[in-house]
């Protein structure tokens, strides 16, 4: 008898790996990291097709009655449409904001307590608390990483600026690496963060007493990622590099420390 709350973290975790892939194609062209997207995706699809046809069989009708059935039929939905427009239309940012929706719906079934899910709900709301903390820490850890690189650019860029040339100069390195390796790691740290912050919204909207998105550490993360998502839109698509990018990038980071240290005091729910 196999464990079907395996299989559940499981699908969403290849999910939630096919939105990074597809992430890593939206910002660099990258058709491998496409192709594995799409791989990912087709397993996920597979899994739910199978979840969805079996629930058919338990239950003796095609389950959309309830809202948990109509939320399970609603993402592999946009699953199907994701992996057909994928195929034949090769319209990529589509099928990655598609997927992002369809995960955020997904985790909302998953981990909604409904009659048929509670027993697997219960024992994965601990767990989903669990990847929402280690994820966010994790785009937070690539975030300073960042940080730091954006902070030796901006060194180097003034020690260049005077024409102070010296040993500590050449030790430094090359401008353009530093600005690459800051660009490489928020597009590493955005994926993670969104998905962080979806599977927080679902766990605080199941477990906690009068949820709003307006708390104070629900809006300071939300404006975390829209600062470092606006760092990618500018560097990726227009194009703009060097003191500017390092700039708002060690602002961004300013940003990420207020909501980590202050904001977190002010919450309702976060301590």
């Amino acid at each position: 008898m196999f464990d079907m709350t395996r299989w559940y973290e499981l699908s969403l975790l290849l999910h939630a790996s096919s939105v990074l892939f597809y992430f890593i194609d939206f910002l660099h062209h990258n058709r491998k990291a496409n192709r594995i997207a799409f791989g990912l995706l087709s397993i996920v699809w597979g899994m739910q097709t199978f979840f969805f046809f079996a629930r058919m069989v338990e239950t003796g009708k095609f389950p959309v009655l309830t809202l948990a059935e109509g939320l399970s039929f609603y993402a592999w939905l946009l699953i199907t449409l994701s992996l057909a427009i994928n195929r034949w239309l090769r319209v990529d940012f589509l099928v990655f904001f598609t997927n992002v929706l369809a995960f955020f719906i997904l985790s909302l079934h998953t981990f909604a307590p409904t009659p048929y899910t509670v027993g697997i709900a219960e024992q994965l709301m601990s767990e989903l608390l669990f990847i929402h903390i280690t994820m966010a820490i994790l785009s937070y850890g690539a975030f300073s990483i960042s940080f730091m690189f954006s902070l030796l650019y901006l060194l180097q860029y003034e020690l260049l600026k005077k024409k102070k040339w010296g040993k500590r100069l050449w030790r430094l390195g090359d401008l353009a690496k530093f600005d690459d390796l800051a660009y490489v790691l928020n597009g590493v740290g955005v994926p993670i963060l969104l998905l962080s912050l979806i599977l927080g919204v679902v766990w605080a909207y199941m477990k906690v007493d009068h949820f709003v998105l307006y708390d104070a550490k629900v809006l300071g993360s939300f404006t975390v990622l829209a600062t470092y998502s606006f760092y990618l839109y500018k560097r990726a698509v227009k194009g703009i590099q060097g003191k500017e990018m390092a700039v708002w990038n060690v602002g961004s980071f300013l940003i990420l420390l207020i909501n980590f240290f202050l904001f977190g005091t002010l919450s309702q729910f976060h301590f």
